[in-house]
């Protein structure tokens, strides 16, 4: 079957890559959208940025057109600005067309998103990542979203959403992989245990040091590395020189998605101490590269093989020497859910009879 009508898609995002090769910018968003370009090609695509690139700019991110606010999380007057461009990028791409939005997080955008439509008698969409999901998201009141413009990532954060500010989304639809980004490898797994991301306090890399720290004691050459920037990396710098684990645990800083996906195929272990998730897509990309995970949170009551959930310092401290020490642990790959399958569910949305937009935008592209 053909599609009837030239679908659209605008997509309002807080950042967004400044070029093609900056894979450091929310990634598991950058391989949403280019699942969207590959596997529907008959959909138009349009990509409203906010706050990132630092630039006010119009450009083409693989064959996309994409347009840059330069908010620079800035508030005041050059947040009321930067919400008037939205307006106007959105009048301007919206022509003739009547395209759907789709909003990242429930904050600016989907403030913009929501009110845009409703004038434009348009289908908006709000795809709720984390911590948007929190009372102290003020913006929900502004932007008055009906339960079925609302798609939250994970099972956790549908009732978190609904706990904090009493609208339940109507809709799961989590995060995904591309498996199609890993490289294959038959390196050994020389990294016992691995972090990635922001070194902020929520992150909660401090437990990270604390809990290798008793780690190491029972396995002296511990090997560990953190990949991440952020405002707290002097202060853990201190805190591995002072608990004595220079030769542990190494800080490589930031590196590019690619680096991250291959040293997770060399780790036996993702440690993820961090205090709030919505479905981390690290967890994701290291339970497919054959790594164990260790967090605090699951954003899934179901049991999620080699994913393993703790209650404690202690425990945490436990499992990694569980895992490490056990010769029957396995890393095989955990694959739970690919981008397709997330591209396809959002598509089904906006199209006549659900679930079938889909099969057809692949047809007539």
């Amino acid at each position: 079957m053909k599609v009837e009508e030239k679908k659209s898609l605008i997509i309002l995002i807080p950042g967004f890559p400044t070029n093609e090769s900056d894979s450091t910018c929310l990634p598991a968003q950058q391989t949403f959208v280019l699942a969207l370009k590959r596997n529907y090609p008959a959909i138009n695509l349009a990509v409203i940025t906010f706050q990132y690139p630092y630039r006010f700019d119009r450009y083409e991110w693989n064959g996309i057109p994409v347009v840059s606010l330069n908010g620079r999380n800035k508030g005041g007057l050059v947040k009321l600005r930067t919400w008037m461009r939205a307006w106007r990028a959105l009048r301007k791409l919206k022509k003739n067309q009547s395209p759907v939005l789709l909003s990242f997080w429930c904050s600016d955008c989907a403030f913009i998103g929501k009110w845009y439509a409703k004038f434009n008698k348009l289908k908006h969409f709000c795809w709720i990542l984390g911590q948007d999901a929190k009372k102290e998201n003020g913006l929900v009141k502004l932007i008055k979203p009906k339960p079925t413009e609302l798609i939250a990532l994970s099972p956790f954060l549908r009732e978190e959403f609904f706990k904090n500010h009493g609208i339940r989304p109507a809709l799961v639809i989590p995060n995904a992989i591309d498996t199609q980004s890993f490289l294959p490898t038959s390196a050994k797994r020389t990294i016992d245990v691995i972090g990635v991301g922001s070194l902020i306090p929520l992150k909660q890399y401090n437990v990270f040091v604390s809990v290798l720290k008793k780690v190491a004691e029972v396995f002296p050459s511990l090997r560990a590395i953190i990949c991440g920037e952020g405002p707290e990396f002097d202060s853990l710098k201190r805190m591995i020189v002072d608990a004595g684990l220079k030769k542990n645990i190494q800080l490589v800083g930031e590196k590019t998605h690619e680096e991250v996906l291959l040293l997770f195929q060399l780790s036996k272990i993702l440690l993820h101490p961090s205090s709030y998730e919505g479905y981390s897509s690290v967890c994701l990309e290291a339970l497919y590269a054959g790594a164990h995970v260790i967090s605090f949170r699951s954003p899934d009551p179901r049991k999620i093989e080699h994913w393993h959930v703790v209650h404690s310092r202690e425990e945490m401290e436990k499992k990694v020497i569980e895992v490490i020490s056990d010769p029957a642990s396995d890393h095989k790959p955990v694959l739970l859910h690919t981008v397709e399958e997330s591209a396809g569910a959002i598509v089904g949305l906006f199209c006549e009879k659900h679930n079938t937009v889909a099969a057809d935008a692949r047809e007539e592209g």
